[in-house]
């Protein structure tokens, strides 16, 4: 799977209720384990909805910060972290996500895949907004002139 299939993957209902459940049986108990909630953010960032998406970053994020000593563990919450990032249109914040992951494994392809797809489309989008921008100048100045043209025969008259 290329990592443009990657980025449009998304879970399927049945995987995102599963864990959901699972979390949320957990969380009644006060304690919800890494592994339940890693689960769960997982589906979460490969959500259709971005409020989805969200909710399992804030929980990537809580769980990077108690992971300090697992490499293993903290490589995947980065990695998720850059995607589901990316898959909201947060570039920047998935650059420093996915830059954070290659410090600690710079040798890992699909890293590497995923910084130079996350480039592209910060580009892609810079493009496409500079094309909406010039658009807008143009409209712009178009209805200036127009007003200046009419302003021009309101005075003649």
């Amino acid at each position: 799977m290329d990592v443009e299939d990657v980025l449009s993957d998304v879970v399927s209902m049945e995987d995102l209720k599963k864990f959901e459940k699972e979390y949320h049986n957990q969380l009644t108990t006060g304690t919800v384990s890494q592994e339940t909630k890693f689960h769960y953010a997982w589906c979460l960032v490969r959500s259709n909805y971005p409020a989805d998406i969200r909710k399992g970053l804030i929980l990537l994020e809580q769980l990077i910060k108690h992971e300090a000593n697992d490499e293993e563990a903290k490589r995947n919450y980065l990695y998720y972290l850059a995607l589901g990032n990316s898959r909201i249109k947060e570039y920047s914040t998935a650059l420093q996500f996915i830059k954070a992951f290659l410090h600690m494994q710079p040798e890992n392809m699909q890293a590497r895949n995923l910084l130079m797809t996350i480039q592209k489309k910060m580009e892609s989008d810079a493009h496409k907004g500079m094309a909406v921008a010039g658009a807008l100048a143009l409209g712009l100045s178009a209805v200036v002139g127009i007003g200046f043209a009419l302003a021009k025969n309101l005075n003649k008259k």
